[in-house]
């Protein structure tokens, strides 16, 4: 009987780590998704993996561009782009990015994303942050 239940219980653990690493790995696709979309400079691609409150601030393609080339200068262009810690909480979920923008400089993105009721990801926000500026 208990090594029955100590079965349930790692298979538990492992099944959550398992559906939380799936959760991250979705999330992460998202948002390389939306920065390859970026270096095409594809608007409608780009702004369909935002959130449905980012889509009101921003309703048309263009205009999310826009705010991106202007605000976001290293998501928009950069040399390297590459994942750093998540986390997960309920349906949302925090990504870290590291990039090195066009000129070289390093800068921290905070990316956050919630789960659509389809179960796909959204992204919510974009944090940017110059590597070893404090918070």
């Amino acid at each position: 009987m208990r090594i029955a239940a100590l079965l349930v219980a790692i298979s538990l653990v492992f099944g959550s780590t398992a559906a939380l690493a799936d959760d991250v790995a979705a999330a992460q696709d998202v948002i390389r998704a939306q920065e390859q979309a970026f270096a095409r400079d594809d608007a409608a691609t780009a702004y369909s993996h935002a959130a449905p409150a980012i889509r009101e601030i921003f309703p048309a393609p263009g205009a999310f561009m826009s705010m991106v080339q202007s605000g976001y200068a290293p998501v928009y262009r950069h040399r390297s782009f590459e994942f750093g810690e998540s986390k997960v909480e309920g349906g949302w979920i925090a990504q870290r990015v590291h990039i090195i923008d066009a000129n070289g400089e390093a800068w921290i993105a905070l990316y956050t994303l919630e789960q659509q009721a389809d179960g796909s990801y959204k992204i919510t926000g974009c944090s940017l942050l110059k590597a070893g500026q404090a918070v």
